[in-house]
């Protein structure tokens, strides 16, 4: 009997001197210090008080510091959904596991403000941006000038006055005679003088600035515009 309840006594000392081994083996939940108010600023903290910008998953433990009855701390991701009240303050313990994904944090009365994320695990990165949509085309006024036949020269719009901005004229030069000569900023083109042609230009023409189109063979066939601005 002595030597069974030696052995007993052996067994019980050998398990207490194991089970500490065993607690101290298993991994203990990393804390985090989440903190609202008291003015307008939320973080989500590591123990060095560094922002979180990503986390491995596992068990965490979350230091709630509510200091505001303005604003609450409200934590949300893959299996987790946590939150304070708006109305009142204190300090709260959480006991979280994160998993692969993105986590959100936000004061609910300031969503737009007061808000913040991290990854957990490996993310992929996101999508590259869409590209940029294509330019709209460019609407062009159409104009026709028109020299000929016999002393006549001319310049109009297809819809009322002349407007500033890109423009197509097309010129009828209808004698051999004259030609048609546009000058203005940023344009100098024309026609021959000895030579009937119809031909297309692309302008673009400034809003207030002074416009000659003539004959350069006849002074006298010279006119001038101003284009407008269209709203």
């Amino acid at each position: 009997m002595r030597r069974w309840g030696r052995l007993v006594l052996l067994a019980a000392i050998a398990g207490a001197v194991m089970l500490p081994q065993v607690a101290s083996g298993e991994r203990t939940a990393t804390p985090l210090t989440a903190t609202v108010g008291p003015g307008f600023n939320i973080l989500l903290a590591d123990a060095n008080g560094n922002r979180v910008t990503n986390l491995q998953p596992g068990a965490y433990t979350i230091t709630v510091h509510d200091q505001s009855d303005l604003h609450n701390f409200h934590l949300n991701g893959p299996g987790v959904e946590k939150f304070t009240q708006v109305e009142t303050t204190g300090d709260e313990t959480w006991e979280v596991t994160f998993s692969n994904g993105t986590y959100n944090y936000q004061c609910d009365a300031h969503p737009s403000t007061m808000t913040g994320s991290f990854t957990v695990g490996a993310v992929s990165p996101p999508p590259p941006p869409l590209p940029p949509p294509p330019p709209p085309p460019v609407t062009r006024a159409k104009l026709t000038g028109t020299v000929g036949p016999g002393a006549t020269i001319s310049l109009r719009a297809a819809k009322g006055s002349i407007a500033a901005g890109p423009a197509t004229i097309t010129v009828r030069d209808r004698t051999a005679k004259d030609n048609f000569h546009l000058t203005g900023p940023g344009i100098n083109r024309k026609t021959g003088i000895a030579s009937k042609t119809t031909v297309t230009w692309k302008v673009t023409l400034v809003a207030g600035r002074r416009y000659t189109y003539r004959s350069d063979a006849h002074a006298r066939l010279k006119k001038t515009f101003i284009p407008t601005l269209v709203y």
